[in-house]
């Protein structure tokens, strides 16, 4: 007579099978990410500007996408915009720069509004300036910061150290969260997400930027401070873009990366970590 797992037992074995495929996909994807990542950092130059500009269009490609899912928006405008904003800071220009192009595209945004509600009687000035803008100021910019950092004398440290404990923060967070979370953390925006598994991303973070200072030989507390930064301002990064999915009723912003998503999934916590390491840096130095 055949014998037959209990219902409790099979549904355990699926789970851990639906947990162990969906972290080798999440392995597959990473090793893909990390090549291109450090690879472009250790380079630096224009091979860093090219990969952190390609991934920064993508990002900003992607949340058009979703923010056109509510409103009209002028992205052939704000995709120029980025590669002229990247382009100035891949050549080294000023930020002035870099704001004139922010207004220049607002100006030609309106200026289309202008022309669509003198043909058509309609416009969306409102949502379109707003829209287009956001991704310019959310997307593009972060990843600006990221080229500037690593054209300085110390930047491929800061910048490794930025990606290592951000990706230490997400698997920390993930494999405890996913394991033994079982306090909510923002139920309402990422059910999933617990306090167990944030807090075990904050310590996995620091650790990183602790565990850094060692082969690169550099003051260990700059790269603590960086992990600490990474830990607690990353995970409230990747909330606020789950809250732009939440209400495009959208699951994952792309499917360019094997068991993470899009661009925007995989990178959501380094536009904020990106963000603050260089006003940190820019007020210190």
């Amino acid at each position: 007579m055949a014998l037959h797992k209990p219902p409790s037992e099979v549904k355990m074995g699926f789970v851990d099978g639906m947990f162990k495929k969906e972290l080798l996909n999440r392995l597959i994807g990473s090793v893909f990410v990390l090549v291109g990542i450090v690879g472009g950092i250790l380079l630096g130059g224009w091979p860093w500007a090219f990969i952190a500009s390609a991934i920064a269009l993508g990002s900003l490609w992607e949340l058009y996408k979703i923010l056109s899912t509510k409103y009209r928006l002028s992205i052939a405008w704000g995709m120029t915009g980025a590669i002229v904003l990247l382009l100035s800071v891949s050549f080294g220009l000023s930020y002035s720069v870099t704001l004139s192009v922010i207004a220049m595209v607002a100006f030609l945004v309106l200026f289309t509004e202008v022309v669509r509600r003198q043909n058509t009687g309609r416009s969306y000035a409102l949502w379109n300036l707003g829209g287009t803008l956001c991704g310019l100021i959310y997307v593009v910019l972060p990843w600006s910061f990221l080229i500037v950092i690593r054209s300085q004398t110390w930047g491929y440290v800061f910048l490794l150290t930025i990606f290592f404990c951000t990706w230490s923060c997400d698997v920390g967070a993930y494999l405890v969260g996913t394991r033994f979370g079982r306090t909510p953390f923002c139920r309402k925006v990422s059910p999933k997400k617990t306090w167990e598994g944030f807090w075990a991303g904050v310590c996995a973070s620091i650790l990183c930027g602790a565990a850094l200072a060692l082969p690169f030989e550099f003051p260990p507390m700059p790269l603590v401070l960086l992990g600490a930064i990474c830990g607690i301002a990353g995970q409230f990064g990747d909330l606020a873009e789950s809250v732009l999915k939440r209400e495009a009723n959208i699951k994952e912003s792309g499917k360019v990366i094997p068991g993470h998503g899009g661009f925007l999934d995989r990178f959501d916590s380094i536009l904020v970590n990106a963000t603050i390491a260089f006003f940190v840096f820019e007020v210190i130095g």
